[in-house]
């Protein structure tokens, strides 16, 4: 102890500096739109046009998943099968039962570790119970059971498009995509009017809309005829028979998911933000896809990632708790006859995930200090997880420093974030997965307002430094 206060001591100096010499002990955070040059700010706004076409043409990880192989196959890559063999330089995917996605680049020794970004591409959403359809009082709606975390009454009274597949009895899929066409019918979920609202207005917030209220209303006709029950029911059931030849029974063998049909925006006068569906994750993974679809001749084996099921918990066979990946590089690793424990015991990965944006409507739930902020750049959110940093992966300090130096050298504009206050806020990625393969992982995104309401909000300019952070970490 006394050596300790000795050591102090000697540098208890007071000394006269001036401004400049003091800002070398701090960080110097500005906003982009103060930084960035106006030509790379043009490119940030043409960059993020094809975000909106993209986020206006795949809402779903099955429409995703078409899209992203689409455009790989154009950018060269080739699908994957166990036994294929690969060289420096081959562009490859692996398709998770239309689900999920793997690209990789072929870099050298792969032994040496891959460079992998992972994002999710499902979003909260409504899902179609197994047996949906259902008439009250001459009015016909789907049931529904809410996908991830949503705050339902945000669910109610907004237009609502249909998509997924259906399998029929014959084996033949229907593709299912209503609402999105400008000529097509929209759905909703009603609400009640103020007038009527008193006693749903003394409801607690999660249950002002109750998870079995979230009916969607799809017809009203009746069909005519002698000696028929449930008559608009069965004039919806001859409409839907009509278009794919399907009978009710037929929906037990269907993933059908409801979400918003807003298409995505330009936000405000300046123009400097989108408002859409969805960003959560999709502000990530469409910067990830086009890096990687850019990538062409990378020193290490260069991996993204486009994965299922994140917001319920990453389970199922297409969500990353699964081994589908592992299994992926582990066959990677034998067609080049290496050892798979070595691969993934000097990988690194960027957990492409969003952050919660300060929002200052609503101060009291962050820690600005420890918050991201829109127009900040990306960014590098060290552990996730709720309370004591559960369900976490928590990045060492060494792999952290070295991907703030990495996107320093770039020029990628970055930051660092949290999931608000400590015993208020937390949420989880997939980093942990990541991890739990032994791959150092950090989570890199892009922060958003209004995360998981039917209508998200980002930067322009936070979109294109993520899509800079992703191509410098995987080139």
């Amino acid at each position: 102890m006394k050596k300790i206060i000795t050591f102090v001591n000697e540098f208890l100096i007071q000394k006269i500096m001036t401004k400049e010499e003091a800002k070398k002990f701090f960080m110097d955070r500005k906003n982009l739109s103060l930084i960035m040059s106006d030509e790379e700010i043009k490119k940030a706004h043409e960059f993020c046009e094809g975000y909106k076409d993209f986020m206006s043409k795949a809402k779903t990880e099955r429409e995703i998943n078409v899209y992203a192989i689409e455009k790989a196959e154009k950018a060269g890559f080739k699908r994957f099968n166990f036994g294929d063999k690969v060289k420096k330089g081959d562009k490859i995917y692996f398709d998770n039962r239309g689900k999920a996605v793997i690209l990789a680049v072929i870099g050298e020794n792969i032994e040496d570790g891959v460079n992998l970004t992972a994002a999710h591409i499902d979003s909260p959403r409504l899902d179609l119970k197994e047996n949906p359809l259902y008439e009250q009082e001459e009015l016909g709606f789907f049931k529904t059971h809410y996908y991830g975390g949503i705050k339902k009454y945000q669910w109610t009274a907004i237009p609502l498009s249909l998509h997924g597949v259906i399998i029929k009895k014959d084996g033949k899929k229907v593709i299912v995509n209503i609402g999105e066409d400008e000529n097509d019918p929209v759905f909703l979920v009603t609400d009640l009017l103020p007038h009527l609202a008193q006693n749903q207005m003394k409801r607690p917030a999660n249950e002002i809309i109750r998870g079995e209220e979230l009916n969607i209303l799809i017809g009203s006709y009746c069909v005519k005829g002698e000696d028929i029950s449930s008559r608009v029911k069965t004039n919806i059931m001859q409409i839907l028979n009509a278009k794919y030849g399907i009978v009710e029974g037929d929906f037990l063998n269907s993933e059908l998911e409801a979400v918003p049909a807003l298409k995505p925006k330009d936000i405000g006068f300046d123009r400097s933000m989108i408002g859409a569906y969805g960003h959560d994750d999709k502000v990530c993974a469409y910067p990830e896809l086009m890096a990687i679809l850019e990538i062409k001749d990378p020193k290490k084996t260069a991996i993204a990632i486009l994965t299922d099921k994140e917001e319920t918990g990453s389970d199922g066979n297409t969500g990353l708790n699964s081994s589908y990946l592992k299994y992926f590089i582990e066959d990677l690793a034998a067609t080049l006859g290496a050892n798979p424990r070595k691969v993934f015991s000097n990988s690194k990965c960027l957990s492409a995930d969003v952050n919660s944006a300060y929002d200052p409507t609503f101060p009291d739930v962050f820690e600005k200090a420890n918050s991201s902020f829109l127009n900040y750049g990306v960014v590098v959110t060290k552990f996730t997880g709720s309370r004591g940093k559960y369900g976490t992966s928590d990045a060492n300090a060494e792999f952290t420093a070295e991907i703030h130096h990495l996107f320093d050298k770039e020029g990628v504009i970055w930051q660092n974030g949290e999931l608000g206050k400590v015993d208020l806020g937390g949420g989880g990625t997939v980093a942990l997965y990541m991890a739990n393969l032994n791959i150092d992982t950090i989570d890199v995104g892009v922060p958003v307002l209004s995360m998981h309401a039917p209508y998200e909000t980002v930067s322009k300019l936070d979109t294109y430094m993520a899509y800079k952070a992703f191509y410098a970490f995987q080139k």
